[in-house]
């Protein structure tokens, strides 16, 4: 009876002001997980969804409404699938919203493919350069060879043979599917789904190319050139717009996505735009300073290290670096210096080393500093 049916606006979880928008997205969250499809055997979800979608046909059509909050269920067949303007359990016009929520499952009710007529962009590829730390800090031009999907030269993409004619089939009228109708004690359901005849494509073929068997596209190895920018990163993907394989039905080709692996590198290591370097230095060095050869990207530098320099210590070569990908300069090259311990000693180095120390106690009993207490003073 009228009165035993639960409010339209309760059974969407909606107030009375609610707007068309929020109707329809209401109903589809709803109609998602109550569907009769997703809760095999409960009774429950498919009494449910009978009631979201009667509630929805009424709330989302104007006029209906409009008697509905006038009149309440009293404005309708008693029945709920009468004649006189109730629910009549006809989902034909539900195609766009059950489309939306169930894309992957093809057409709902019918079960059948989609419709193959439309556009349909290619499928973008993936691949890898492999490339120096050089290369990938001062860029490099590449060349990757793939397997792509191509339109047929020989028929254009038609799928055709050449001198022959596309036809348009006559048992969907070209739009790829058919549509049916269907009685269920849920009520009257509009089943689509793709067209037997010509599988949902629209068109008939009767004489099919022979260099692609009618499917209009043939697999092909191509060399594709490729300028991998400075700066880049290991891990980092470069996108070539319509490189990928060839759309179908007018559609555009994919993209190519080539993922860039920088090789190590025997001296440096990489952070962010900066490269690091360690370098062994001798205990003379260290103590003495001294006029270094610097290995740096662009070759080798001079850089002169202070006396006293402790191991450990870090000098900065300033736009020695990585260039920025975004543009901006150049990082720095941060150079960490380690004293280097010899591991054999002959006798004369044994005491001249000796010798250094008695000194070096003498100047410590005595209150005077030595050379690395001078370069520490020197230090703020």
């Amino acid at each position: 009876m009228a009165d035993q049916k639960r409010d339209y606006y309760d059974v969407l979880g909606l107030k009375k002001n609610a707007a068309d928008d929020e109707v329809k997205k209401a109903f589809r969250k709803l109609a998602k997980e109550n569907h009769p499809d997703l809760n095999p055997g409960d009774k429950k979800a498919e009494a449910r969804f009978k009631e979201i979608n009667e509630a929805y046909e009424v709330l989302s059509d104007s006029e209906k409404r409009s008697k509905y909050d006038q009149f309440g269920h009293a404005a309708f067949d008693p029945s709920g699938f009468g004649s006189s303007g109730g629910f009549t359990g006809d989902f034909s016009g539900f195609g766009d919203i059950f489309s939306d929520i169930f894309g992957g499952f093809g057409d709902i009710f019918g079960g059948g493919a989609r419709a193959k007529t439309g556009p349909r962009r290619g499928d973008s590829l993936r691949a890898t350069a492999a490339i120096s730390f050089t290369e990938a800090a001062f860029g490099c031009a590449k060349e990757i060879s793939l397997s792509r999907i191509e339109e047929c030269e020989s028929c254009g993409g038609s799928g055709a043979s050449p001198g022959t004619d596309v036809e348009t089939c006559a048992n969907c009228g070209g739009r790829g599917t058919v549509s049916t109708q269907q009685r269920t004690p849920l009520g009257v359901f509009s089943t689509t789904g793709a067209c037997p005849r010509c599988g949902g494509s629209g068109k008939i073929i009767k004489e099919p190319c022979q260099n692609c068997r009618g499917s209009g596209s043939v697999r092909k190895q191509r060399k594709i050139a490729v300028n991998i920018p400075a700066g880049i990163d290991n891990g980092q993907t470069i996108s070539l717009r319509g490189q990928g394989n060839t759309g179908s039905r007018g559609g555009g080709p994919g993209d190519l996505l080539i993922t860039v692996s920088v090789k190590s590198h025997p001296q440096f290591k990489r952070d962010g735009t900066a490269v690091l370097f360690s370098m062994p230095i001798s205990f003379t060095q260290a103590a003495l300073g001294a006029e270094l050869e610097v290995p740096t990207l662009d070759g080798n530098v001079k850089y002169t290290l202070p006396e006293g320099t402790q191991t450990g210590s870090v000098f900065r070569l300033k736009g020695k670096g990585i260039p920025s990908l975004r543009g901006g300069g150049r990082g720095d090259q941060f150079i960490t210096v380690n004293i280097e311990i010899p591991k054999t000693l002959t006798a004369r180095q044994k005491e001249l080393l000796l010798e250094f120390e008695n000194i070096a106690g003498k100047n410590d009993s005595e209150g005077k500093t030595g050379v690395f207490d001078k370069k520490k003073k020197r230090r703020p």
